[in-house]
């Protein structure tokens, strides 16, 4: 380990939880408002912090059960790293705590941007940016500590016959340390986004369509769970999501460098490749933090400048990534540094375009949602169509940019398309991933801001402050609408990148376990019959060779086989969520029309709604449903790999990723653009709010509500943990598998 690589890495990390703890005590000192802002503020928080002590509770049982069997994986049957059962609880908890950090926080500034809203569009701008960046910086922070933790760790106990062998051993055994994270994520998405929708679904189809009263209305039962859903959902759920992402690219980009430059000429440089995408993540960690300071507006601004503000952050941090990169992998002496710097530009160019298109497909602005306003006229099943269709059409372009993006990126790192060179062009591709979210510090803080904003609208409604107030925050709220697009972009095209970069990662892992298996035996034989008797064969044994060992190719029904039900799981795992949606916001609808029948006055404002029950019924309702879709995304890949071996799961990978990349574009975009359908007739278009169209887009809205918000963001996990867990059981799949 080279010292003066590694140290900016852990400092970075500080440096963002400093900033971050700096910009939570900024938050605090705001005023959250009158006495009823408080208490409203107060239920709220409330409510988030018991879902997720409850959840906490459920998901920690779950990796007390898993890691005992990795300890006997691990020390019983000896086909694990001694380090993954550990290393495994450790990765969920620092998940958890980003969620953690992100939801405190959210739920003490919406408040207080309520407030500050009573001034003016940019306070209330400033107070809720930065405690995004809150969010932002925390989970990147957090999750280099993480990595440099480890990376200390291993260092000081790994044993290996050379310097080179060691660092692929130790970038690979790391890598596996990501499934703790990507379970968290997991439960946390699928959990926060039945709970939020739960409450969506029922506050809007009972209160807004049945009930006939606004959004947010203090005489709806489910407003509060529906506030308090959108924390669990939006920010727990997004931090823990884009925490997995983000380790998993870093670690999955730099195991790829460590096979990358294992043997040859440019083996002195095995350190560096390693290096170099821990060093371009910690200096975009710094970078994030100077573009928050570009985030500021004069009083009086309008919707159009507070928008040019953020944007003007998010693209001062990237650019200045993108020179600075350039000088990392210089001062690395990488070989073709300028084209690995290629990648990294072509991953941030990717991210960008995907954030475009879902922003075209989504916003208001464009004609494919005020195309689905349009069909409101109509009613609601002329709506659902439209929205079907926008979303199937929306896939096209973020399909064709990840093509592009990982051609180029391919091509960029290894001067070819020809896979003579496949080494370096699949680090291309991991370091692509990082460079896409090395500016996740301010870009996740454009995505956090959203759901602070959305509740502080809710507390200005429930608190009766002057229209003027909400208005401001829904100005707020729609700039959020639009910065979560690209935000989404980053974090679908991420998962996208990410997934291959673990795909090409998943051989390495397989080396590592034969490598475990000739320790104990004095050969092994691969599926076609070539036989090796010692680990420095193994060691001779190329990437290509080991896909030709194994028979990976599409003519093997094997193969085929995989890809069919990796296709499959997305599905079914959609079905799982989307009916788990249903089934708690059918308890969530009965139990909000008992309300209005059984407790007199609620309509008229006379007496208050039972608000703890509802928060109760999305909780219990969210616990019991996130099991069963969650562990089948861990059981499938470890019984397939059993079965069939190293083919079947290549092929469930790869199928798992193709279907499930376009499937949660087209959830993503089908969602929002059925949300903000609505909103645009509620700006007064096509009848306005309370006319037909209305109705019927808030069907529609009610449809993409688990769309956008439970199925489509837990699709981005699903490709990544199934990789995961194929990686972590390798040695499982490559020591016991029966056919």
């Amino acid at each position: 380990m080279n010292s003066v690589y590694f140290w900016p890495v852990p400092l970075a990390a500080i440096i963002a939880l400093i900033f971050a703890w700096m910009f939570f005590k900024g938050m605090m000192k705001g005023d959250e408002g009158d006495p009823t802002m408080i208490k409203i503020a107060e239920h709220v928080r409330k409510g988030a912090m018991a879902y997720l002590s409850q959840q906490y509770k459920v998901v920690g049982i779950v990796f007390v059960v898993l890691t005992g069997v990795f300890a006997f994986l691990s020390f019983g049957l000896k086909v694990q790293n001694n380090w993954l059962p550990i290393a495994f609880i450790t990765g969920g908890f620092f998940s958890g705590l980003a969620g953690y950090f992100g939801m405190k926080t959210a739920t003490y500034a919406s408040g207080r941007t309520a407030q500050a809203a009573k001034e003016s569009l940019d306070a209330g701008l400033r107070i809720s940016f930065r405690s995004g960046a809150v969010m932002g910086l925390s989970v990147v922070g957090l999750a280099l500590l993480y990595i440099s933790i480890w990376w200390l760790i291993l260092n000081n106990f790994v044993e290996a016959a050379s310097e080179n062998q060691k660092l692929l051993i130790i970038t690979t055994t790391m890598l596996t340390f990501g499934i703790g994270a990507s379970l968290q994520a997991l439960f946390a998405r699928v959990g926060g986004g039945i709970y939020t929708k739960a409450a969506d679904v029922g506050a809007d189809l009972v209160g807004k369509v049945e009930a006939g009263i606004p959004e947010d209305d203090p005489r709806n039962p489910a407003t509060i769970a529906d506030n308090v859903g959108d924390n669990v959902g939006d920010v727990a759920g997004m931090g823990a999501d884009l925490y997995e992402s983000y380790s998993g690219s870093i670690l999955a980009a730099a195991a790829l460098g460590a096979a990358a430059y294992m043997t040859g000429e440019h083996a002195s440089h095995q350190s560096a490749a390693v290096m170099a995408p821990m060093l371009i993540a910690a200096v975009g960690i710094l970078l994030s933090i100077v573009g928050t300071y570009f985030v500021k507006t004069k009083p009086g601004a309008t919707q159009k400048e507070l928008l040019a503000s953020l944007e003007k952050g998010i693209n001062v941090s990237s650019i200045l990534i993108i020179i600075a990169s350039f000088g990392i992998l210089k001062w690395l002496g990488l070989p073709n540094y300028a084209g690995i710097w290629g990648s990294i530009v072509v991953g941030l160019v990717t991210g960008i375009v995907i954030g475009k298109a879902t922003a075209y497909y989504t916003s208001a602005e464009f004609k494919p949602t005020q195309y689905i306003s349009e069909n409101g006229q109509t009613g609601p099943a002329t709506v659902i169509i439209a929205g079907l269709g926008v979303g199937f059409i929306s896939t096209a372009i973020p399909v064709l940019a990840i093509m592009v993006g990982t051609t180029l990126a391919y091509f960029f790192a290894a001067g070819s398309l020809d896979i003579s060179n496949i080494s370096q062009g699949l680090y291309g591709i991991g370091i692509a991933a990082v460079g896409m979210l090395s500016t996740l510090g301010i870009t996740l803080a454009t995505d956090a801001y959203g759901p602070i904003v959305d509740n502080a609208g809710g507390n200005a409604e429930m608190a009766h402050l002057d229209p003027e107030v909400r208005k401001r925050t829904d100005a707020l709220d729609s700039l959020g609408n639009t910065t979560a697009a690209t935000g989404k972009g980053f974090a679908i095209g991420s998962a996208a990148l990410t997934a291959l970069a673990l795909l090409a990662s998943y051989y390495e892992a397989i080396r590592i376990s034969i490598g475990q298996v000739l320790a104990k035996s004095s050969s092994f034989e691969f599926p076609n019959g070539t036989v090796i008797n010692s680990v420095e064969q193994l060691s001779q044994i190329g990437l290509i060779d080991l896909v030709n060992n194994y028979d990976v190719h599409l003519m093997n029904p094997k193969v085929i086989i995989g890809l069919l039900l990796g296709a499959m799981m997305a599905f079914v795992f959609c079905g799982l969520t989307m009916n788990a949606v249903g089934r708690a916001a059918a308890s969530m609808v009965a139990e909000v029309r008992r309300q209005f029948k059984e407790i007199p006055g609620i309509l008229e404002g006379e007496n208050e709604p039972d608000y703890a029950r509802c928060v109760e019924i999305s909780t219990k309702g969210a616990q019991k449903e996130m099991l069963v879709p969650s562990l089948l995304v861990i059981l499938v890949p470890v019984v397939f790999g059993i079965l069939l071996g190293v083919p079947a799961v290549v092929g469930l990978l790869a199928g798992g990723l193709s279907a499930g990349f376009a499937l949660a574009v087209f959830m993503a975009n089908s969602g929002g653009a059925w949300d903000n359908a609505k909103k645009y007739v509620e700006e007064g278009n096509f009848g306005g709010k309370g006319s037909e169209a209305h109705k019927a887009t808030v069907i529609g809205d009610t449809v993409g509500d688990p769309f956008k918000d439970t199925s489509g963001p837990s699709l981005n996990i699903l490709i990544k943990l199934m990789s995961m867990v194929a990686i972590v059981m390798a040695g499982v799949t490559v020591a016991y598998s029966i056919f």
